[in-house]
């Protein structure tokens, strides 16, 4: 995490601290018996944050000939996800390693962080299946999301 969000606590948190975000609505069937958003849910809104940088809607990132997989996840769960609503996901890069990339999220609610995250995606070559290194273009392409 960089040192502008290290010193920053949950509560501190705000959608804005992060280069990239999205948006989810909170669906009846995502609450569990406890009448809150079940934790699974909180991976999938996760995901649909990482995603959207990985899918580059003009056409600037191309994964071809490359996978991408999550070997690490973290998950700090702070405060419930209520229906009916929706959720803002923040997704910022922590890391460009040589083949894996460090990424740091937050899931608000009414401006609220309810949850925080650590994901590490691994760049996977498809045919061997083992980790690849980044390439210079992909390099460039994630700096955009480094968190200040």
């Amino acid at each position: 995490m960089t040192d502008s969000l290290k010193h920053k606590t949950p509560q501190q948190l705000s959608i804005e601290d992060f280069p990239a975000r999205s948006r989810e609505n909170v669906r009846f069937s995502d609450v569990d018996c406890l009448g809150h958003v079940n934790n699974t849910v909180f991976a999938s809104f996760l995901e649909t944050g990482r995603v959207n940088i990985f899918w580059d809607r003009e056409g600037h990132f191309e994964l071809a000939n490359s996978m991408f997989v999550v070997a690490h996840l973290s998950l700090d769960f702070i405060a419930e996800i209520t229906w009916p609503g929706e959720v803002e996901i923040g997704t910022g890069i922590v890391r460009l390693g040589r083949s894996s990339i460090t990424m740091y999220q937050g899931i608000f609610q009414q401006q609220r962080c309810v949850a925080t995250a650590e994901t590490v995606i691994v760049a996977m070559d498809p045919e061997t299946r083992s980790s690849r290194p980044l390439d210079e273009k992909s390099r460039h392409y994630f700096n955009r999301f480094i968190l200040s």
